[in-house]
């Protein structure tokens, strides 16, 4: 199960804006020691169009748009990622 993260603001080199949504797989280790306890994976990235996103590192994310040849940069200025 994946749960909404967060949404992160990004932006090409034209200017254009990106809405990324970052979403977090949540498994339930309640069956563990601990009842009601939760683990979280790595994150996953998504336009708002439902593009795959990949994290490059730093404030940097490339869009996947099929149909394109390559993915698009864009860098977003949000302070957990620069």
């Amino acid at each position: 199960m994946s749960d909404h993260e967060k949404t992160i603001l990004a932006f090409d080199e034209a200017g254009n804006e990106y809405f990324i949504d970052m979403f977090v797989s949540v498994r339930d280790l309640s069956d563990l020691q601990h009842a009601g306890a939760a683990g979280s994976g790595l994150p996953s990235f998504r336009t708002r169009e439902g593009h795959a996103v990949t994290h490059l590192g730093g404030g940097e994310f490339a869009v996947t748009v099929p149909g394109e040849e390559e993915s698009l940069t864009v860098r977003t200025q949000d302070s957990e990622f620069v």
